[in-house]
């Protein structure tokens, strides 16, 4: 799934978790989590069991990653899953 850096930095946000507690919670490195963010508004380039690694993580805090055509409007972005299902 095709990730920004700003998306990785605002589900951060939304989760309360700062750099470091991602990488431990992903089990990847803090420089690696720095340097993905710095992507900014691109998608980000990386080993896919790394990026899977950090949607496991969000998603273990009720986190969803979105992608194009995901919402009701155009754009990615970050979302809290209902608690209830």
């Amino acid at each position: 799934m095709p990730v920004t850096g700003n998306q990785i930095k605002a589900a951060r946000a939304l989760a309360g978790m700062d750099q470091k507690a991602l990488a431990d919670a992903a089990n990847i490195g803090i420089n690696t989590v720095r340097n993905f963010e710095g992507w900014g508004s691109a998608i980000v380039r990386g080993r896919l069991d790394t990026m899977q690694a950090i949607k496991d993580a969000f998603g273990a805090v009720g986190i969803e990653l979105l992608e194009d055509g995901q919402m009701s409007s155009e754009g990615r972005g970050v979302r809290l899953r209902d608690p209830k299902g």
